[in-house]
């Protein structure tokens, strides 16, 4: 990549690092991504399914093989800076470094003459795949998906799942001064909580162990009241198919917690490509929501462990290694 086509592409990312997107918010960066594609010549669209929310979806010639990655972010907004090695910001890695590498291999085969092949970018990855559910009923034929998240620029071969718990208690409030009165909701959930870490969970010989945090506490009203609700949150990285999990994890709640399921995404087992270092993550991504797109593989630059933290960042180096790396699976898999 030439000295001049690294500039526009950091400045590419700066621009859309710079479009604040948290989850919810995401129609601007993507209006500005569909205009910068048509600018260049790649017809797109927006794919609009709520209030201030859409997918880009871009083609040159009937797609084949399409590149997809996701434009929200988590909060707080981060506002892009630069130095000689990196890019800094939320969604620098996660994932809107990956998108602009994903526009400019799409540009370097346009310019080649190469057609056949596309480019999908959603909303909601970061909570429940919204954008990836709504494309997946607009399926456009392709045969190959390319899904980037930040995998250090390594194909990866399998990926855990994941299963999020809401676990509530219900209790009877009471004055502090006579607890015999009441009935702790507090007390209820934490014993509930032991039983739960102390069930054995599954593991898998490339995946590793199945693991749980407790994300979120909340319950009672004030210091001097028995609390009567309690409430966690829980997040169940998954390496298998969660039925006996659920099962498990409903019974060992009782008879103090009600455990409902709001979210349940499957482990992947991915196809991936000669060439390449292969990997596996623990984390999720929009791919199990597109089974309507094609065969699915997951490249990405970018190191996940700076993802979500307040020092997100992505390396130019890789960034610009990411374009070569995008284009040739494409024609590889157009090939």
């Amino acid at each position: 990549m030439s000295a001049t086509d690294a500039a526009a592409l950091f400045a590419l990312v700066r621009q859309m690092v710079d479009l604040e997107s948290v989850t919810g918010q995401e129609e601007a960066v993507a209006e500005f991504t569909a205009g910068y594609l048509r600018q260049r010549g790649i017809a797109a669209e927006l794919w609009a399914f709520e209030p201030g929310r859409a997918n880009v979806f871009a083609a040159v010639g009937q797609p084949r093989v399409v590149l997809s990655t996701h434009l929200d972010t988590v909060p707080p907004f981060i506002p892009s800076r630069e130095d000689g090695e990196f890019i800094y910001g939320r969604g620098s890695c996660d994932a809107k470094g990956i998108a602009a590498a994903q526009i400019f291999a799409a540009l370097e085969l346009q310019s080649q003459g190469l057609r056949d092949f596309g480019l999908l970018f959603m909303a909601g990855e970061e909570k429940n795949s919204a954008g990836a559910k709504q494309a997946n009923q607009r399926p456009v034929g392709s045969r190959f998906l390319i899904n980037g998240e930040p995998t250090s620029s390594q194909m990866v071969s399998a990926g855990k799942g994941a299963l999020r718990v809401d676990l509530t208690a219900q209790g009877r409030a009471a004055h502090s001064a006579y607890p015999q009165l009441g009935d702790s909701a507090i007390l209820k959930l934490l014993a509930a909580l032991a039983r739960l870490q102390a069930l054995p969970l599954p593991a898998d010989p490339r995946l590793g162990p199945t693991t749980c945090n407790i994300g979120t506490l909340a319950g009672g009203r004030a210091p001097n009241v028995v609390p009567d609700f309690a409430r966690a949150e829980l997040l169940y990285r998954l390496v298998a198919p969660a039925e006996d999990l659920r099962q498990s994890i409903a019974a060992a709640a009782a008879p103090d917690a009600q455990a409902e399921f709001v979210l349940e995404i499957p482990p992947v087992f991915l196809r991936t490509l000669p060439g390449f270092a292969t990997t596996t993550v623990a984390f999720t991504t929009d791919i199990p929501a597109l089974s309507s797109w094609g065969d699915a593989m997951l490249f990405g630059p970018g190191d996940i462990a700076v993802a979500h933290t307040p020092n997100e960042r992505i390396a130019k180096a890789e960034l610009t290694a990411a374009v070569g790396a995008y284009a040739g699976m494409v024609r590889s898999l157009l090939g």
